[in-house]
């Protein structure tokens, strides 16, 4: 008798254990909270081949692209850009499904039976019957909730394909940005060659004067520690170029270890560009707020929500619908067989829901205020931004001027250094130092420029007129008013 008490008891304990059920062979939850979860390989398996890959856009090997080519790689093979587009497709035939509601609904029905109904005389008689009907129903008021319905789907399928403009912008930015980048990064290599060409020849220079007996020892140490000194930076850079490369490529959407040939880009002011400068700030903001995607896309967000609040308050009020049917029933019973049909019209009106689309109602009206909240929010975000980089692509203009006229006196002051030291009249130290200042000018020089170049695609991109394939679109009109503050 303990026995059986001891067995149930444990068997009512077990039956209080948790054991999550296995999934295709394997644990169905981790062990442990500090455990990993380790999946079946049917499951692993599974899951490999739910998501097809989608073949990537490459470039051909060593093909030359330019800026339009590097951009239009971004946009095919980024997987966001898909998805916005699936997106916004799925929103449009939404809206298409919801116009639907306009239109009467009509339905055909074929039916057949067979039955052995009991007669009233206590006999058991078998029937069959067949037929076909036709009904028809039509909503013919309901006080605005389809026209909101309508209304809904319509501003959710704009606000999808706005979400989409938004998340090109955002790759072509992103792109440019990788490019530009790549170029800076490769102007500085470019320009730190120069710096160890020159060393070397300070080195030899320094070399042939101690070998003469023109200079000491010092000098050609100093000469060599230098030479040595941007050999190590021109590595460095070497090594940077081919990370910035990588980073181009995954910004493109292909592999960072494919091979292909980015653009090569004239690196002064663009005329057309500058066009960006002489607008003031104003309008600028002014154009952002007619030209931004991500704000008409919150609009079309509030407009929405404004929809939801006349499908809620329609909810208060009855609605009319009109129903009608016609059918035939064949019988083999003589006197069962003939054509009928119906009409009716349906009144609906809600006396009592336990206040719940009172409720749906109020819920609706500060649904809206916070769309309209969120979309004056945006608006002074993107204020913000317009405001940043505008006055950030002032700051890399003036940069630019700056990084030009220290790199003309840094090539000077080399220049006349150089001399000084092989007229004898000079030291390396002041050979050296110049060379050094020199070298920095033509790095902030090559950095500066291509800064200019990113502040730009920023200032398009937070207007909201960045074209699609990468370029500039100036805004309309122009107002210097307000460019002295």
């Amino acid at each position: 008798m303990t026995r059986r008490i001891s067995l149930a008891a444990l068997l009512l304990i077990g039956a209080c254990v948790h054991h999550p059920p296995s999934i295709a062979g394997g644990p169905g939850a981790p062990t442990q909270p500090n455990e990993y979860w380790t999946p079946s390989p049917s499951v692993a398996a599974r899951l490999q081949q739910t998501t097809p890959v989608t073949p990537v856009a490459l470039p051909a090997a060593g093909a030359k692209l330019a800026v339009s080519d590097v951009v239009d790689l971004a946009l095919r093979n980024n997987p966001t850009t898909r998805l916005s587009w699936a997106q916004a497709r799925a929103a449009a035939d939404l809206f298409g499904a919801s116009r639907g509601a306009f239109f009467p609904t009509v339905t055909v029905d074929v039916n057949a039976t067979h039955a052995q109904p009991l007669a009233p005389s206590g006999v058991l008689s078998r029937r069959s019957q067949y037929g076909p009907s036709i009904g028809l129903s039509y909503l013919v008021l309901d006080f605005g909730a389809r026209a909101g319905n309508v209304d809904f789907a319509r501003q959710t399928a704009i606000a999808a394909d706005l979400a989409h403009n938004v998340v090109v912008q955002n790759t072509i930015l992103g792109v440019e940005q990788a490019l530009f980048g790549y170029q800076a990064t490769r102007a500085q290599r470019d320009a730190e060659r120069s710096a160890v060409e020159e060393a070397t020849a300070s080195l030899n220079s320094a070399e042939e004067r101690h070998r003469v007996g023109l200079a000491t020892i010092a000098d050609v140490l100093q000469a060599r520690t230098f030479r040595s000194q941007a050999q190590l930076a021109l590595e460095s850079l070497e090594g940077a170029v081919h990370v910035a490369q990588g980073s181009l490529a995954v910004s493109m959407g292909i592999p960072a270890n494919a091979t292909f040939e980015p653009p090569v880009l004239i690196d002064s002011l663009c005329p057309d560009s500058v066009r960006f400068i002489s607008q003031s700030v104003d309008t600028l903001i002014a154009v952002a707020t007619r030209q931004r995607p991500d704000l008409e896309a919150v609009r079309a967000e509030a407009a929405a929500a404004a929809a939801q609040v006349r499908v809620a308050k329609s909810g208060l009020f009855p609605t009319v619908s009109l129903n009608a049917s016609r059918a035939y029933t064949g019988s083999s019973v003589p006197g069962l067989q003939g054509s009928t049909y119906s009409i009716g019209l349906g009144f609906d009106l809600p006396i009592f829901t336990g206040m719940s689309r009172q409720y749906s109602l109020q819920s609706a009206s500060e649904q809206l205020a916070a769309a309209n909240a969120r979309a004056e929010l945006t608006r002074q975000q993107i204020a913000l931004q317009v405001f940043t980089a505008y006055y950030n692509l002032q700051t890399s203009t003036e940069r630019v001027r700056t990084a030009a006229d220290l790199l003309a006196s840094a090539t000077e002051s080399e220049s006349v250094a150089r001399g000084r030291y092989r007229e004898g009249v000079g030291s390396i130290v002041d050979l050296l130092i110049a060379q050094s200042a020199l070298a920095d000018a033509r790095a902030q020089d090559a950095q500066a420029r291509w800064q200019w170049r990113g502040a730009l695609a920023q200032l398009a991109h937070d207007i909201g007129v960045l074209g699609i394939r990468g370029e500039a679109l100036a805004p309309l009109g122009a107002d210097t008013s307000r460019m002295n503050r």
